[in-house]
């Protein structure tokens, strides 16, 4: 007996999202080394922009101490979709959202934006486990950071 072979059809592919997908945007600034000899912005450069959207957006809002804080997020999990390139010297425009909003845990939504454009460039997800700085061990969501993760649902 063969193993089932899965085939993916246009309704199983990922599609890129649109800017009313997201409830907050932060503009980010193409740097010449994020390009690759491609000439696009390296995929790794991704990840960086979504971990900036979010934890620039929770310092700011007064939610997050990266310093100082008891508590600080870990990422679990990450993932991410491309579907079209970004390049030197674009602006990119991170549209943010949160999709799940646990215990101790958050399921952040990060679409990447060329400036101006109305479709996602690339769209994808990270998970931080909210833990105790010093023992690691995961700790209920403090109040003023649950209330500013709630305003991006």
């Amino acid at each position: 007996m063969s193993p089932a072979v899965h085939r993916t059809t246009a309704a199983d592919r990922p599609q890129a999202k649109s800017r009313d997908h997201y409830r907050v945007f932060r503009s980010i600034g193409t740097r010449w080394s994020d390009n690759d000899v491609y000439g696009h912005v390296n995929n790794v450069v991704y990840y960086s922009w979504f971990d900036t959207a979010v934890n620039a957006w929770l310092i700011e809002q007064g939610a997050l101490d990266i310093h100082e804080g008891d508590v600080i997020g870990l990422v679990i999990e990450t993932q991410c979709n491309y579907f079209a390139p970004l390049a030197f010297p674009q602006t990119v425009q991170a549209g943010l959202r949160v999709t799940h909003l646990g215990n101790a845990s958050v399921r952040y939504e990060v679409g990447l934006f060329a400036e101006g454009e109305p479709l996602a460039a690339a769209c994808g997800h990270f998970v931080h486990v909210y833990v105790d700085r010093a023992t690691r061990r995961p700790v209920s969501l403090p109040r003023p950071l649950k209330l500013t993760l709630e305003i991006l649902i």
